[in-house]
């Protein structure tokens, strides 16, 4: 039954919608979690006609991503990098600013109110598209019953659906052996709540996660190191790409150890002693910090759900298994998000929940599981999208690269900031897009036009026949996607 890609199959539309009744508890659709998956998909279903209910037991909508991940990270790293150009790249552009420095209780304050708009419009959207929102746990009692535990200590209750969606998300994966106590020893949820800028950061893990925490506190003053197990940084990025990220990352202060083990972490008083180990020679050290991250990546969440009782099933990954259009055992009920099969990224959970509730009313839906973006934001930003060279390799296919360096893009030189490139992979005889790979300045929203080339089949020569504004960073787009079948202009 798993799940590899989405079909958008029209089927003939069978679900009855069966409305509310305050006496019985039934709604037509119920979603277990309100994270990105799980909010969307109650909006859509409710746009859709259904009479929908939502269960969050966080007590705020938008999950992980919007209480204690995307969003508040982002809120760090955009007013670090402010704080950063002011005391370091102000003077050569002709800004005077003396004795600037950082506010860490007020800059946590941001963070807070960025996130408090955001889970209140999500509240706002509920009541918009008319979702009731359940402030609560869920657990199945059967098939189409699921008990209700508030959060507000009130007696448990049972509500019934004609179709579930399980959208409960995933949990920092914990470290064999290390205690996490949110205060010395942090997954990303401690992180980013610390009472103060720690002198020594320790990391580890150089995924995206901890490579953007090490950027917003090495920013801020820290002294940060990441200690990584594999020989490279940035888990699914393109080579060449890693490679340069690493590179310009350790110019800005970053201390990397790869190829390094992680035997233990012990907090000592107001330290942590972290042993590593060469991964090849087997060379013991210990190291020193205030602060250790861990940052190794993150398994589904399915605690108290009781998913066992109806007979789902779960594979070694503790993830909930599904066939192309969502549905378990259980043809009604259907898993999206980080709690089943996929990238456990904010966008693709979304994408998921809009197609399960089409699914639901017509019978057909629709992810491309080969045209989702990820994101550093880190600066330089990193972002691809599609196929590595590495993967094509693997796969045997012959392709093309294109490649055009920010530095000779007049905005980028205008900004002073130059680092990275634009690179294009395409199919060797057709020039039909296969990847785009992005460091540099405002990669991640730059990357969105080449999702676009690939959802639509283009090739390098539409993109580059496309013209763009100058002067822009996504001249660099267009240049590079020149390169990749004749010559640029500008380099």
């Amino acid at each position: 039954m798993l799940r590899n890609t989405l079909k958008s199959v029209r089927k003939p539309f069978t679900t009855q919608s069966v409305r509310f009744n305050s006496t019985t508890g039934k709604y037509d659709i119920v979603v277990i979690g309100g994270g990105p998956g799980g909010y969307v998909a109650a909006i859509k279903a409710a746009q859709l006609g259904y009479d929908t209910a939502c269960i969050e037991k966080r007590g705020k909508l938008g999950g992980t991503c919007l209480n204690v991940g995307c969003i508040p990270s982002k809120a760090l790293l955009n007013n670090s990098h402010l704080y950063h150009q002011i005391t370091h790249d102000s003077k050569h552009r002709g800004i005077e600013v003396e004795g600037a420095s950082i506010n860490f209780p007020q800059l946590m304050l941001s963070k807070d109110k960025a996130v408090n708009g955001l889970t209140s419009g999500i509240e706002m959207l509920f009541k918009k598209n008319k979702v009731t929102y359940i402030k609560g746990s869920g657990s199945f009692v059967d098939d189409h019953k699921v008990n209700v535990k508030p959060i507000d200590g009130a007696e448990d209750y049972e509500i019934s659906a004609d179709n579930i969606i399980v959208a409960t998300g995933s949990e920092p994966t914990p470290f064999p052996g290390i205690e996490i106590d949110e205060e010395r020893i942090v997954t990303s949820t401690g992180i980013l709540s610390l009472k103060e800028i720690p002198k020594r950061l320790s990391i580890i893990g150089g995924g995206i996660i901890g490579l953007e925490m090490a950027s917003v506190y090495s920013r801020l003053g820290s002294e940060v190191t990441i200690i990584e197990f594999k020989d490279a940084i940035g888990a699914g990025m393109d080579g060449e790409v890693a490679k340069n990220a690493q590179k310009i990352l350790a110019k800005q202060g970053l201390k990397f150890l790869l190829g390094t083990k992680v035997n233990s972490g012990v907090r000592d008083g107001e330290v942590v002693k972290i042993e590593v180990e060469d991964a090849k020679s087997g060379e013991k050290k210990e190291l020193e910090s205030d602060v250790l991250l861990v940052a190794i990546g993150r398994r589904p969440y399915t605690e108290g759900l009781n998913f066992e009782a109806i007979g789902l099933e779960s594979d070694k990954a503790g993830r909930l298994v599904i066939d192309s259009e969502f549905r378990t055992k259980h043809p009604h009920i259907r898993v999206i998000g980080d709690v089943t099969f996929g990238p456990m990224l904010a966008h693709k959970a979304e994408e998921e929940g809009i197609a399960a509730a089409e699914y639901i009313k017509h019978g057909h839906g629709h992810v491309n599981y080969g045209n989702i973006p990820s994101v550093m934001y880190t600066h330089p930003e990193v972002a691809w999208v599609g196929a590595n060279e590495e993967e094509l390799k693997a796969q045997g296919i012959k392709y093309k690269v294109g490649k055009f360096p920010f530095i000779a893009n007049s905005r980028a030189k205008t900004n002073f900031d130059t680092d990275g490139f634009v690179k294009f992979i395409a199919d060797a005889e057709t020039q039909r897009v296969l990847g785009v790979h992005i460091i540099g300045p405002n990669a991640g929203e730059m990357i969105a036009e080449g999702g676009l080339a690939l959802e639509y089949g283009a090739s390098t020569e539409d993109i580059a026949r496309t013209c763009h504004a100058h002067p822009t960073l996504a001249e660099a787009f267009k240049e590079a996607a020149l390169s990749t079948f004749d010559k640029p202009i500008n380099f």
